[in-house]
């Protein structure tokens, strides 16, 4: 078993986000942590499946774009087979708007951010048995606000409260929007931060320090399925599934 971890960086889409600013902050932590990292521009890399199974951790920096279904099949595969996946923002969860796999996987999809950018909110963490949220305060921030349909599956690590600017949705009254989660997808670990509008929002220790433990967090998984003998055999199916 190889002692190499590796992490694919998967950047492009929508520039308002940053996302040349976030690879460099996320690469530079993770060669930090002894990642080996690759940074790749061009969907195509999707199509090298032994690779994408090779990978400790994909992250997705990549806001909106078209995703060819076969690709995200071969991703769907990797990550089920150990293969964490971690990312924050649109470069995640509003990435491939028309890939209701892609959604599936990541635990949930943009919908709108009512006030645009510069929304001041409170995140509130919610203390639990996970270490992901250990020793965390709640903070404030002044960013896009994101509201999400969230996966019913997903462990709510973190929320904020909508409505903060008026609109069609307010009459609903006062909700709590997942901000930070995890959840599984076969045997890989997923993690979503739905914060990073732009790269300094990470500036915010809470937010960077819950980033970064989200990313080794979710890389971890790979070795466990490893170590246990999983493989993806066990979700073989003849039956259509989406």
């Amino acid at each position: 078993m190889s002692t190499e971890k590796k992490a694919l960086l998967l950047v492009g889409g929508w520039e308002g986000h940053e996302p040349e600013l976030v690879a460099k902050r996320f690469s530079a932590f993770l060669e930090e942590q002894g990642f080996t990292v690759r940074i790749e521009r061009d969907l195509e890399i999707l199509q090298d499946r032994e690779y994408l199974f090779s990978l400790d951790l994909f992250v997705p920096i990549w806001t909106m774009g078209e995703l060819h279904s076969k690709l995200t099949n071969h991703l769907a595969d990797a990550i089920g087979s150990g293969v964490g996946v971690a990312g924050c923002h649109g470069g995640m969860c509003d990435a491939f708007r028309t890939n209701v796999l892609w959604q599936f996987i990541m635990g949930g999809n943009w919908v709108a951010h009512p006030g645009s950018d510069g929304v001041p909110y409170t995140v509130n963490i919610r203390h639990s048995s996970s270490e992901l949220t250990k020793d965390i305060k709640d903070f404030s921030v002044s960013s896009e606000q994101y509201y999400l349909h969230v996966d019913p599956a997903v462990e709510v690590l973190a929320t904020t409260a909508f409505p903060t600017v008026d609109w069609y949705h307010s009459t609903n009254g006062v909700v709590q929007m997942p901000v930070v989660w995890t959840k599984k997808w076969g045997y890989g670990r997923v993690f979503y931060n739905s914060l990073g509008h732009h790269n300094d929002v990470f500036d915010i220790p809470e937010a960077w320090e819950m980033m970064k433990r989200g990313l080794l967090w979710a890389a971890e998984g790979k070795r466990i399925a490893q170590e246990q003998g999983l493989t993806i055999d066990r979700f073989a199916s003849d039956r259509k599934m989406f």
